[in-house]
């Protein structure tokens, strides 16, 4: 009796912690491959549940997900919950060999993780290799229960996923390009909900029809998921009103045209009060390395008001919006200006941390008896403050750092560029084109406030970075162009709104500075979110130090946790 009273207990206290706390949600997440079409070819990807793009998850702030992960194919496998803070969690994290090691063919993992004080749109995706180009799905947060947006109710709400499309195999692509030193194949079209739609060779049957009425307001959840292109998006004849980005609601402001890098989300509310017609939702390339090749393709899907359904019917040919040219930087700049936060915020201060790193590019000299494919018969690489980031093989580094395994990492990367130079100059030394391949960490306090300037240089080819940061949001102080200079730059900080996000464009040839509190123990990856360059290294990774308590100190392993 005195075990059945306890259990009945315990379950009491379950069913409060869940009523209390939030849901708990539970999925299966099969990694299978699927015969696909696009582009009139056929050919077999990896997906998750045999869905592309994958599947949608629904919850509300304050619930927990419970992720069962199969591996069904012959590629190794995690999944990253992108812009979920995981509070305590980092092993729920997913980058492979940062936070666990990979799930093997056959194997299995639990992903758990409690979602707190994040509402709006964030995003899943694969973080082995280049799988996450079909290996991806929305991660929609509604507000908790009793709440509401700060905004009217939308009619519908409408995931809306952009993404980048291969006529052959994305690993083989990036494998072939590893072998020689090469840049990867270009993708062969970008897609909206994994279709490419009109524009292109045999895909007009299976665009992607978004139904609206006339007079009502809808909430389009944008979530550029591709690999390695930042996209311009524009609906013909519509203004889209930003509402939020990354899970983070923002002042609201009116646009024609959004801006989103690999990684980022953003909101908007649409009206749909043009005259009933079909229109063009649609999204083609910001490129902003001068002479680089890149994806020069458009893709589109349809707004589709009732009664215009049909082709040769009056309206039924869709309208096509003007997009910014693909190199139009100010359009991308005005966009970023114009992101900012709701409410006045209070920033984290003093700062203890303040740190400068630089992103870039870089070449590495071919090995002697080989024939490499980079320019001049070199290798493609990148780099934070000149250290190109190498992946361990054996164990995780978060595994490492918890059962003090040595030679895995160490925590010297520099708070600083080794060798200052004009980072963004025409003429940089030859010398400082090759980097260093290491795996340092920097070590950051519990609690400490940190401030880096992301400043980008201009080895090889200047171009806009997505920087997205791990387990973190993070507030955008400000951007600008050419070398940071703290005595005049300080100045046009955002100190009363800056936005709130967990990936930052650093913009070509320019820099960007953030600050956030080092709140959450563990091992945190900050990286390119252009797989191009984390491929080639460009990467570091934050180790923040358990606190005080229970509450400040980094959860114990799940059992499941995958073997190296």
């Amino acid at each position: 009796m005195a075990t059945q009273a306890f259990l009945c207990f315990f379950l009491f206290l379950s069913l409060l912690c869940i009523t209390i706390n939030g849901e708990v949600h539970q999925h299966d997440f099969i990694v299978q491959e699927k015969s696909v079409k696009r582009l009139c070819m056929a050919h077999n990807i990896v997906t998750v549940n045999g869905m592309f793009p994958g599947p949608t998850l629904e919850v509300n702030d304050g619930d927990t997900l419970v992720i069962r992960v199969v591996n069904r194919v012959r590629y190794n496998v995690t999944i990253h919950w992108h812009g979920v803070r995981q509070m305590r969690t980092g092993w729920a994290d997913g980058p492979e060999f940062i936070t666990q090691c990979p799930i093997r063919p056959g194997g299995a993992y639990t992903y758990r993780f409690t979602i707190q004080g994040q509402v709006g749109t964030l995003w899943w995706h694969a973080h082995s290799s280049w799988l996450r180009a079909t290996v991806y799905g929305a991660l929609i947060i509604h507000p908790k229960k009793g709440s509401s947006y700060p905004f009217p109710i939308p009619k519908r709400e409408v995931p809306i996923l952009l993404g980048e499309w291969w006529n052959t195999n994305p690993i083989d692509v990036v494998n072939a390009a590893t072998r020689t030193g090469a840049a990867p194949n270009n993708s062969d079209a970008f897609t909206i909900n994994g279709q490419p739609g009109d524009l292109y060779k045999c895909s007009s049957k299976e665009t992607t029809v978004i139904p609206v009425a006339a007079g009502e307001t809808n909430l389009f959840r944008v979530i550029n998921a591709g690999l390695n292109t930042e996209l311009f998006v524009s609906i013909a004849g519509h203004t889209m009103t930003v509402v939020g980005t990354d899970a983070s609601y923002t002042k609201p402001f009116k646009t024609s045209v959004l801006l989103l890098g690999p990684g980022q989300t953003t909101d908007v509310l649409v009206t749909t009060d043009q005259p009933p017609a079909r229109y063009y939702i649609a999204a083609r390339a910001y490129s902003s390395a001068q002479g680089l090749p890149f994806d020069n393709t458009t893709t589109t899907a349809i707004i589709q008001y009732k009664n215009t359904c049909c082709s040769g019917q009056p309206g039924s040919q869709p309208i096509l919006p003007t997009l910014p040219a693909f190199n139009d930087t100010n359009s991308a700049t005005a966009f970023g200006a114009g992101i900012k936060s709701p409410e006045p915020v209070k920033l984290p201060s003093p700062v203890n941390e303040n740190l400068i790193f630089t992103v870039g590019l870089g070449l590495l000299d071919c090995p002697t008896g080989r024939r490499c494919g980079g320019p001049n018969n070199t290798i493609f690489a990148a780099s934070m403050n000149n250290f190109s980031f190498v992946l361990p093989s054996t164990v995780s580094l978060l595994q490492a750092h918890q059962l003090r395994v040595s030679n895995v990492f160490s925590t010297d990367f520099p708070a600083a560029p080794p060798v200052q130079f004009d980072y963004t100059g025409a003429n940089i030394s030859r010398a400082l084109w090759q980097p260093i391949k290491s795996t340092k960490l920097y070590k950051l306090k519990y609690g400490s406030v940190v401030q880096i300037v992301l400043q980008g240089t201009n080895i090889f080819a200047a171009e806009n970075h997505p920087i997205h940061l791990h387990g973190y949001d993070f507030y955008i102080l400000a951007t600008g162009f050419g070398n940071f200079n703290s005595a005049t730059d300080t100045a046009k900080f955002n100190l009363v709104d800056p936005p709130l996000r967990n990936t930052v464009g650093v913009p070509v040839n320019g820099w960007a500075v953030i600050r956030f509190v080092a709140d959450n123990p563990g091992v945190w990856l900050m990286h390119c979110h252009l797989d191009v360059h984390i491929t080639w290294g460009l990467a570091m990774a934050f180790l923040v130090e358990d606190g005080l308590g229970e509450l400040e100190t980094l959860e114990a392993p799940p059992p499941d946790l995958p073997e190296c």
